[in-house]
């Protein structure tokens, strides 16, 4: 993953000192360019371990038109938990409660997971049901029947509910492209948290290429990830040296049943990540 790593250094050497809405500051610059040939291996991060399981049933989660947290607290999955919990705690009903203490209630409570795990019209309701449309399927449709077209795309940039969302969606469109029996895909990202966001985006839609790929009978070709805004935080400073400290290993592959031939009948049995020998994990708090 040289790619990510120069990705890093150019940021640290470049980049300019920028506020945002965390009030947490970062380095950030403006347009930049990654390109990932999956036949060279699975593109997780090597120079630490990067939580496959969340990356696997969020990618599951979206592709259910699901946006509400239960479905990844009941599988172990907690990168959306924060924001649901900020909400909570300007509701009414709020006596205190811990994260981890809401996390609970979202577990045993069907109702209260109703009422207070929604994030809003986030990127599985855009992707399915954009205004009543399914852009997602309607794609992987036109990817069969018309792979020439220069209009497959999927956006989950929605302005005029942006509002209701918890979070609006830093990974905000991408586009296929079918040449020479190839399936590539082009994500771009309007706010790139280098450190802990990134290495994830970059796993997720690779899978998610490979996947369309499997269903639409082509070769998985390049995933192409261009970033807006690319930042690393002033508080992942020190672990993005420690990344840089680290010699990259060999990727692993990724491994997906052969039988699933339906993008809806993916489960999460259905991948198996081999040969995956990373370097330690490191900790980094997310900016909310």
């Amino acid at each position: 993953m040289k790619t990510y790593l120069d990705l890093c250094r150019f940021v640290l050497e470049k980049g300019k000192f920028k506020k945002n809405r965390t009030n947490v500051g970062t380095k950030s610059v403006f347009g930049y360019q990654m390109r990932f040939d999956l036949s060279e291996g699975f593109p997780l991060l090597t120079t630490k371990r990067v939580y496959l399981k969340a990356v696997i049933h969020e990618l599951l989660w979206f592709i259910k038109g699901d946006t509400n947290i239960k479905y990844l607290v009941d599988n172990d999955v907690r990168i959306w938990n924060e924001w649901p919990y900020e909400t909570f705690k300007k509701a009414s009903i709020y006596n205190g409660e811990t994260l981890a203490e809401f996390i609970e209630k979202i577990k045993a409570d069907h109702q209260f997971a109703e009422q207070h795990g929604n994030l809003g019209p986030v990127y599985g309701k855009q992707w399915r049901d954009f205004f009543g449309y399914d852009q997602f399927l309607t794609v992987i449709e036109e990817i069969k029947t018309n792979p020439t077209s220069r209009r497959l795309i999927v956006n989950a940039w929605n302005p005029k509910e942006l509002d209701q969302m918890a979070l609006p969606p830093c990974h905000m469109m991408f586009q296929f492209y079918v040449n020479d029996n190839k399936l590539s895909l082009q994500l771009y990202q309007r706010s790139a948290d280098i450190f802990l966001g990134v290495p994830f985006n970059i796993a997720s839609y690779s899978l998610l290429l490979l996947m369309v790929a499997q269903v639409t009978g082509l070769q998985p070709g390049e995933f192409v990830h261009t970033l807006g805004d690319a930042h690393i935080y002033t508080n992942h400073f020190e672990q993005i040296q420690l990344q840089l400290s680290r010699e990259p290993r060999k990727l692993p592959k990724m491994v997906i049943n052969p039988e699933i031939k339906n993008i809806l009948d993916f489960t999460y049995d259905d991948f198996k990540l081999v040969d995956y020998n990373p370097h330690k994990r490191i900790k980094g708090v997310v900016a909310v």
